[in-house]
């Protein structure tokens, strides 16, 4: 069993690295009981971003991440980091605890999340490309010497992580078979938003 936080449009793919903020009582509870058994919260996007419901229905399939950082503040919120595990697809949902969600977790086919993976053979000059002409688009500053030189399967899962991707888009990322096939994936979401930022700018001129 772990605990769920369903976040619309955030990810979290194993071995990168997510910091939240809990103010929540039910988040603060969710929290407080992780650190006190295996410090696993599972991440999860509602499968229904426009939902209003206080306990959506989510993807079946979510990341889990161990709490590797803690602070409470003084006006009594958590700042955690989580360092993402292993994707999991949910088995089923328990009773709520305090408020909070939790489910019984699959990990079988998502095993290889455990072990790393070889660094993936895609065209990191095309992403380059794309990555330069999104960040610009989207008033993204980058230290483009640091995207460079860190390993790819680094660079992919740090890049889909912050991106603003639609939240089916990140979904996707994170449902990727492999990192070879999120690698692909990512270059072309990130192409795929510049043809359409570009045809909106010009039917906007006609």
């Amino acid at each position: 069993m772990i605990p769920i936080f369903p976040l619309t449009g955030v990810l979290l793919l194993p071995r990168g690295r997510l910091p939240l903020n809990i103010f929540e009582p039910r988040y603060l509870a969710m929290t407080r009981a992780s650190l006190a058994s295996e410090r696993l919260i599972g991440m999860v996007q509602p499968s229904d971003p426009a939902t209003s419901d206080v306990n959506p229905p989510v993807y079946p399939i979510g990341c889990a991440g161990r709490i590797t950082s803690f602070a409470e503040t003084e006006d009594g919120r958590f700042l955690i980091t989580l360092t993402g595990i292993c994707r999991f697809r949910i088995r089923e949902e328990l009773p709520l605890s305090e408020g909070y969600r939790r489910v019984v977790p699959e990990w079988g086919e998502f095993a290889r999340d455990f072990e790393g993976e070889d660094e993936p053979g895609f065209d990191r000059e095309r992403l380059y490309r794309g990555l330069r002409a999104y960040f610009q688009q989207h008033q993204i500053s980058a230290d483009w010497d640091a995207i460079t030189s860190v390993p790819a399967d680094r660079l992919v899962t740090s890049i889909a992580m912050m991106c603003p991707f639609d939240p089916s888009e990140k979904q996707a990322l994170l449902e990727a078979s492999n990192l070879d096939d999120r690698a692909r994936l990512l270059t072309a979401i990130v192409e795929m938003a510049l043809v359409n930022r570009t045809g909106d700018g010009a039917a906007a001129r006609h």
